[in-house]
């Protein structure tokens, strides 16, 4: 019974951190206007308008830098 219960070895472990110790970090919008060639206030209007996804911690945008990439590729011409 004890061994149903263990878990997976770390190579059957899908998992990518977000947040928590081993994530990668959040971008700010500088970091992530850079990343993407546009100017930061775009960036923040496009956040705004619902186009990219970004959190907001205080007054301050904070993006996800696995969810520009996606967002990136999902407007791909070549996707």
């Amino acid at each position: 019974m004890m061994s149903e219960m263990r878990k997976p070895p770390s190579s059957e472990r899908i998992v990518t951190n977000v947040f928590g110790p081993g994530a990668t970090p959040l971008l700010d919008s500088h970091e992530a206007a850079r990343f993407l060639g546009v100017h930061p206030r775009t960036l923040q209007r496009m956040v705004l308008r619902g186009e990219i996804s970004g959190v907001r911690v205080g007054k301050l945008w904070r993006f996800v830098p696995s969810a520009l990439t996606d967002w990136v590729q999902s407007r791909s011409i070549a996707s």
